[in-house]
């Protein structure tokens, strides 16, 4: 089968990820095998690409943000039938017997494996997938428009609620590319007044059409303090502003994988007045759950860019500078 491989990581601009011939996996117990029709393009590749996120082990088949249609079930695997289409997103299995596990914060899971990183993901024809770590997508989103959903969506969906955001507050959005624009339309569900801080003006026009009462830079005055925040974008000098814009008792939530150093705070200043700064990490199969229920009913739509499989590195470079024509990329497989 058809598959972009990392075996070597390094920037993007090298085009580190390479085509190869690579065999059709087999479905073992309580797994299926998926036929990929679409593959979200998200940060995280990014990160696992250019030598962020460290391998572990080579070579490596990014992707997880995956829209196919089951090909084949292994042992015990029942949950789905030949042609049922599913979504697999990051959380590729956990281990089900830690404290974490058991009280729903398998997100948590120190044995956790993730899908594109630790098994082989959806940048290639076929991938497996352990059938309780894999959702039906609903009706009535296309497969390039369901991919976001998968990433994008879900980390979007569980940043906001670990911001602690309330209907009828102010948020900010710090970075506005596939994440953010899902979370935006969850949060004016809501009825949340939502600021976003981002460079690129193009950006700022998508957000404006997608009802944010406000967009402008990250060092441009929102006018209001906020309830809460979301940091997108993987730059650890947005910390502090966000901090600063924050009301009392205000959360800003990290919503990346990984981000670049983080600007020295001042306690007065950033922190005081019960301000918390707090991390995410990964999601859960509740929160995978919950935002397909939520994104079939409120009718969420994704701004979806697609390239074919095999320019998966320039899909890359795009994203990582900000020249995406639409909110989101996926590879068409």
């Amino acid at each position: 089968m058809r598959a972009m491989v990392v075996e070597r990581q390094a920037p993007v601009g090298e085009s580190p990820l390479v085509p190869r011939d690579v065999a059709v996996p087999e479905p073992g117990p309580g797994q299926v095998r998926i036929r990929v029709s679409v593959c979200g393009v998200c940060h995280t590749d990014l990160h696992v690409v250019e030598g962020d996120l460290p391998l572990h082990g080579r070579p490596v088949i990014p992707g997880h943000q995956v829209i196919g249609g089951v090909d084949a079930a292994g042992p015990g695997a029942t949950a789905f039938r030949p042609g049922d289409r599913v979504g697999v997103p990051w959380l590729h299995r956990t281990c089900g017997r830690c404290r974490f596990c058991r009280n729903g914060r398998e997100n948590l899971c120190p044995d956790a494996r993730f899908t594109g990183y630790h098994e082989p993901g959806g940048f290639a024809e076929f991938m497996l997938a352990d059938e309780a770590f894999a959702y039906p997508i609903p009706p009535g989103f296309p497969d390039r428009e369901a991919a976001p959903l998968l990433c994008a969506g879900i980390i979007g969906y569980r940043s906001l609620r670990l911001s602690g955001i309330q209907p009828g507050e102010a948020l900010g959005l710090y970075g506005f590319g596939a994440s953010a624009h899902i979370a935006l339309q969850i949060a004016r569900h809501w009825g949340c007044a939502v600021h976003v801080f981002t460079r690129s003006e193009e950006h700022r026009a998508l957000a404006r059409r997608l009802g944010a009462a406000w967009a402008g830079g990250a060092e441009e005055d929102p006018g209001r303090p906020l309830q809460a925040g979301v940091i997108f974008a993987p730059a650890g000098g947005l910390v502090p502003r966000a901090l600063e814009r924050l009301d009392r008792g205000g959360t800003v939530a990290l919503a990346g994988i990984w981000m670049s150093e983080v600007s020295p705070l001042d306690y007065d200043r950033h922190l005081y007045q019960e301000k918390v700064l707090r991390s995410v990490t990964a999601s859960t199969r509740q929160d995978a759950r919950e935002l397909l229920e939520l994104a079939a009913a409120i009718q969420i739509r994704t701004d979806v860019q697609e390239f074919p499989l095999e320019e998966a590195n320039e899909a890359l470079r795009r994203l990582k500078h900000s020249r995406l024509e639409r909110g989101a990329a996926v590879l068409r497989v």
